[in-house]
């Protein structure tokens, strides 16, 4: 089964669920600060891990305490899918063991 994009409606509903999470240009993103790029390091490698078991990847980018995430899903033409919120929700739930806010 395709996976479909979601409607406008339907993401303002999923972001309220997400806090610090958005939408820029048809991506779902997120920036977390953390203490040290070692702790940043260290997330970035969890966040891998979870795109792996998931089979559904975003574009990472890791800064000195800062790690960005930007994702979307190019088998629905490059646009936010029920993919894109259940990375988002994994990445929610293992980033504050990382110390990242």
């Amino acid at each position: 089964m395709a996976t479909q994009p979601l409607s406008q409606k339907e993401i303002e509903d999923r972001l309220r669920e997400l806090p610090g999470w958005s939408v820029e240009e048809d991506r779902l993103t997120r920036t977390y600060r953390l203490g040290d790029h070692f702790a940043a390091t260290a997330l970035v490698v969890h966040v891998a891990q979870i795109q792996q078991e998931l089979d559904h990847h975003s574009d990472l980018t890791l800064g000195y305490n800062t790690v960005a995430l930007a994702v979307n899903t190019h088998s629905a033409g490059g646009t936010v899918t029920e993919k894109d919120f259940e990375l988002a929700e994994r990445v929610e739930g293992i980033a504050p063991g990382h110390g990242a806010h």
